[in-house]
C-alpha cells in the first residue's frame, strides 16, 4: 500500500479563513452597492446599506472580522486520490485555531452538554468539513462561515403544505421559500441570500441549500425553470417591504440560488438556508505536481 501525500497546507489554510472572515467578496458588495442605490435617500435602509458597506471596508483595510459573530465554518474539500483526508482534516483543525488565536475568528464552540465553549473554535463536529474525491490533481477547498442570525431563521417544509396552499410543484416551492423571507423580517440581518434545496432528506437538504450560497450573485442557473424560479422569488420578495434589518425598503434579498436533489417518493422537502448579508467565502486551490504543491491560489 502506497504512503499517502505528505503536504503542509496550515499557512494557506490559515490565509483562507482571514481572507473569509475579513474581506467580503465583490460580488456582495456589488450587491449591496445596487441596493443602496434603489433605496430612497435618507431613509432608514439607505443609512443601514451605507452602514454595511463602510463596515465592508473597514474590515478589509484594517483585517478584521466583518461581523462579530464569525459563524460556523463550513469546509468543501476537493482532493485528488492519494491525499490523506484525515491530514488534510488535522490540517485545517490547526487552521481553524490559529485563525481564532490571531481573531480571524470569534470563539463559537459551544458544549450542547455543559455550555463551556473550547475557546478555539474546535470541537464535536465543528467546523464542518465535507470531504469529495476528484480526478483532478490539485486540492480545492471553499470555506463558508455561515452565522448564527442567519442560521436561526433557515428552515425547511414539508409539501404539500395546506395553510400555504403549496402543493410538491415549482410553485408550492415559491410559496413556501417567500413564507421563509417573510417569517425572517429582519432577524436574519436582511438582506439575506437565499439558498435552495428542493429535495433530498432533511439532513442533505440543508447541505445542498448551503452549497447554493457558494455561488456568486447574479450568476444565472443553468437550468432554465429553476432559473426563472430563482428570479421570480427575487422580484416577489423583494416586493414584501421588509428592506434591509428589517426597516422597510426595495431591498430585502440580494439574490436567490436554487438547488436539487432526488428524494423518496413519500417525501418533498423544500429547505432554505438563510444567509445574512455578510455572506462569507472564499477558495483555495492547491496545484500538485510529482506529489508536491507546485502553485497555491485564493479567491
Amino acid at each position: 500500500m502506497s504512503e499517502p501525500l505528505k503536504l503542509d497546507l496550515v499557512a494557506p489554510l490559515l490565509e483562507l479563513v482571514r481572507k473569509a472572515a475579513t474581506d467580503l467578496p465583490q460580488d456582495m458588495v456589488e450587491a449591496l452597492e445596487k441596493g443602496k442605490a434603489q433605496e430612497e435617500p435618507g431613509s432608514a435602509a439607505e443609512q443601514a446599506l451605507e452602514a454595511i458597506l463602510k463596515n465592508v471596508a473597514m474590515a478589509r483595510e484594517m483585517g478584521t472580522p466583518i461581523c462579530q459573530d464569525t459563524g460556523t465554518p463550513i469546509f468543501e474539500v476537493h482532493y485528488p486520490f492519494g491525499v490523506s483526508t484525515r491530514m488534510l482534516e488535522e490540517q485545517i483543525k490547526e487552521a481553524v485555531a490559529q485563525a481564532t488565536a490571531k481573531s480571524y475568528l470569534r470563539p463559537n464552540a459551544v458544549d450542547s452538554l455543559t455550555g463551556k465553549n473550547s475557546g478555539n473554535n474546535l470541537g464535536v463536529e465543528f467546523p464542518t468539513i465535507h470531504f469529495h474525491e476528484w480526478d483532478e490533481e490539485r486540492i480545492y477547498i471553499t470555506l463558508q462561515l455561515k452565522g448564527g442570525g442567519s442560521e436561526n431563521v433557515s428552515t425547511q417544509y414539508k409539501l404539500p403544505d395546506a395553510r400555504l396552499g403549496a402543493g410538491r410543484d415549482l410553485e408550492g416551492v415559491r410559496r413556501v421559500v417567500l413564507d421563509a423571507v417573510l417569517k425572517a423580517q429582519g432577524k436574519g440581518c436582511a438582506p439575506g441570500v437565499l439558498g435552495v434545496a428542493i429535495g433530498g432528506d432533511r439532513g442533505t437538504g440543508y447541505i445542498v441549500a448551503k452549497k447554493q450560497l457558494l455561488r456568486k450573485i447574479g450568476e444565472p442557473n443553468p437550468d432554465p425553470e429553476l432559473d426563472a424560479l430563482e428570479k421570480r422569488i427575487y422580484k416577489e420578495a423583494n416586493e414584501l417591504g421588509i428592506g434591509p434589518m428589517g426597516f422597510g425598503g426595495k431591498t430585502t434579498v440580494l439574490d436567490v440560488k436554487v438547488g436539487v436533489a432526488h428524494r423518496l417518493p413519500a417525501c418533498y422537502f423544500v429547505t432554505i438556508a438563510y444567509m445574512c448579508w455578510a455572506n462569507r467565502r472564499a477558495s483555495l486551490t492547491a496545484k500538485l505536481q510529482d506529489g508536491k504543491v507546485v502553485e497555491v491560489s485564493h479567491a
